[in-house]
């Protein structure tokens, strides 16, 4: 079980103003929050379509299908070849994965005032977990390959658990392993999953608009911070 200290020399900053107190635990989304996952993605989707006999998608298109989980992606990817679901659902999802083992850290980038802000938590003794929906197996290769893998002691993926994000599941498990209550933690996403997941939690959550939220428009949630560069909150 983790332990967490208190925080301290963290004071008049944007997130404690709108938080209303120092969070003990910040959980993070992984794409579209904290890293841009899309080339990767992208190529593993193209990779899956070739096999099957079909001409690539590309990484525009792909970017628009993003932020519903591996299956709805290659549900989109198949539909877009033409091929029904249900011929080719599952063999996709394996293609897809074979060649993603393979390209996951591909064209892999930080958010801007991603690094920021985490460090900034990370100096002040907050802790930080990862909660993504994606598959656990792929999960330690993209944040060591962006090296921010020591920022995050605990991770869960979205085959960890008998339910994932928009549950309240997930974030309520993580809570567990730090002993922290909703009131204590944060939860920071930039999909409807994400910001669904935190209200059924109980948890306050920042969005940020730069990510995979498929044409949903965010703000309807009622974070407490919405904005374009996280390390708005470190100042």
């Amino acid at each position: 079980m983790n332990q967490i200290s208190t925080p301290t020399n963290i004071s008049q900053t944007a997130l404690v103003e709108r938080f209303g107190d120092i969070p003990k635990l910040v959980m993070f989304d992984l794409d579209g929050t904290l890293v841009d996952s899309v080339p990767g993605l992208a190529a593993a989707v193209d990779g899956m379509l070739i096999d099957l006999g079909c001409k690539p998608a590309g990484v525009d298109l792909v970017r628009r299908w993003v932020g519903g989980g591996q299956w709805l992606l290659v549900q989109q990817a198949l539909e877009f070849a033409g091929l029904p679901e249900a011929d080719y659902l599952d063999a996709g999802v394996k293609g897809f994965r074979k060649h993603y083992a393979q390209c996951s850290d591909q064209g892999l980038t930080l958010f801007p005032g991603v690094k920021a802000f985490l460090e900034f938590l990370h100096q002040n003794r907050i802790a930080m977990a990862v909660v993504t929906n994606k598959p656990i197996d792929f999960v330690p290769k993209i944040l060591e390959s962006l090296g921010i893998d020591h920022y995050f002691p605990e991770t869960l993926g979205g085959e960890c658990l008998p339910e994932k994000k928009p549950s309240a599941l997930p974030l309520e498990h993580m809570m567990a392993r730090f002993s922290v209550t909703a009131e204590q933690s944060l939860m920071v996403g930039d999909s409807s999953n994400d910001l669904l997941a935190a209200q059924a939690a109980k948890v306050k959550s920042l969005a940020v608009t730069y990510g995979y939220s498929r044409g949903v428009d965010i703000s309807q949630f009622a974070s407490i911070w919405l904005g374009d560069d996280l390390s708005q909150l470190c100042a």
